[in-house]
């Protein structure tokens, strides 16, 4: 069988990288072909990329480490042209520079919005331009497909980041908001304490009403920082079901003053199983301090729990249900399909709409859920959360090794 000559060879090669490049992931793979993959068809000893950015109108160098991640580096100086060069692959052809302008071959990347990048070539290994005339073709055409992946990065990139500065802006504007409430009462309180010949019992209950504003500002913080991290790690250790549920109900009775827990209880004695207490507890404390603000601060919480049998993928599986319910007006129909995305205060003040949204994020890390029970499903009076965890789940005890 006849061996295909070197010319026939880097044609094949270039052709292939042409289709590789369409098919790129993102841009660590597009860096591989173009640095590693494209001199090694052509012959060149090296390859240097290098990005343009339009903010700040210079040129970023992106390499790859040995272990295959990207690494950013700032090059030489230099401008929209781009580095002094001794030949030009463009537009299908190559190009010689006039006068003493470098060693590099200099191949731009230019997309529909212009110029996003260059791609410098090395020496040659046989020859000091690695391009030849009849390859400048299929260069410019790997390049060109290039060139389109780079931009089509680059908008998703400034895509991303401004969904995250408008979900910070929203997040932000909401804190200034809520916070303006308890900061109000701080100053006011702190202002009384200096009231020359206050009573002792006065100062104790102002300051109480400092500590309690203070409070309920670190729940929000708490709540925006948990939302924008996201899930993190479970710490999962085996807990008493019952025990659990005597700590949440003094819990959520000392946290929040003024909330009475009403327990319903019928649980297998001995049960256990295994959760993350602290995320539970959280997520628990949410959806009670939900039905103390909808009950104007003061009321019943009626806490019942069972174990029921649900469809599994291998058969029947145990799940802990615990009902939540208050015996405030409910929810209003207009929010009750939006309860619990980010933002959502139902009416309610003094909140970052985030309590339920980071409660559910909570209980479905640990293979649950939460939601909202149907009207028609409950026949009472007041909002009648559901919380379903799934017991000695072993994709969760799996997950938290």
């Amino acid at each position: 069988m006849p061996t295909a000559s070197p010319k026939a060879a880097r044609r094949t090669a270039l052709r292939r990288l042409a289709d590789d490049v369409l098919e790129v992931p993102d841009l660590s793979a597009l860096t591989r072909l173009l640095t590693r993959e494209l001199p090694a068809a052509v012959g060149a000893a090296s390859a240097t990329l290098l990005l343009w950015d339009r903010g700040l109108e210079t040129f970023e160098g992106i390499a790859l480490t040995r272990d295959g991640r990207l690494q950013s580096f700032r090059p030489e100086p230099v401008g929209p042209q781009g580095p002094p060069a001794r030949w030009l692959v463009s537009e299908g052809q190559l190009l010689h520079a006039a006068g003493d302008a470098g060693e590099g071959t200099l191949v731009p990347l230019l997309a529909r919005s212009g110029l996003v990048g260059m791609l410098i070539l090395g020496r040659g290994r046989r020859r000091k331009c690695p391009v030849t005339v009849a390859d400048a073709p299929l260069v410019c055409h790997v390049a060109a497909r290039a060139a389109l992946a780079i931009e089509n990065h680059t908008y998703q990139k400034e895509l991303i980041a401004s969904e995250r500065l408008a979900a910070l802006g929203t997040m932000a504007g909401m804190l200034v908001h809520d916070f303006r409430g308890p900061m109000t009462v701080i100053r006011g309180y702190a202002e009384t304490l200096q009231t020359p010949g206050l009573p002792d019992d006065e100062v104790a209950t102002r300051a109480g009403l400092i500590i309690e504003a203070v409070d309920r500002l670190e729940r929000m913080t708490t709540e925006t920082l948990d939302f924008a991290r996201g899930a993190e790690r479970l710490v999962l250790r085996p807990v008493p079901v019952s025990l659990l549920l005597l700590d949440l109900a003094a819990g959520i009775e000392e946290e929040l003053p003024g909330l009475d827990v009403v327990r319903h209880v019928d649980l297998p004695r001995g049960l256990r199983t295994r959760l993350d207490v602290d995320k539970l507890r959280r997520a628990v404390s949410n959806v009670a301090a939900n039905a103390r603000d909808a009950m104007g601060g003061r009321g019943r919480l009626h806490l019942r729990a069972r174990v029921e049998a649900q469809p599994g993928p291998d058969g029947p599986i145990e799940v802990l249900e615990l009902v939540f319910a208050d015996e405030g007006p409910g929810v209003a129909p207009e929010v009750r399909g939006r309860l619990f995305q980010p933002f959502v205060s139902a009416g309610k003040k003094g909140g970052t709409g985030l309590g339920l949204a980071v409660a559910r994020r909570f209980v479905e890390d640990h293979g649950g859920s939460l939601e909202l029970c149907d009207e028609t499903e409950t026949m009472a009076p007041g909002a009648h959360f559901r919380l379903l965890l799934p017991l000695l789940s072993p994709g969760v005890a799996e997950r938290a090794r």
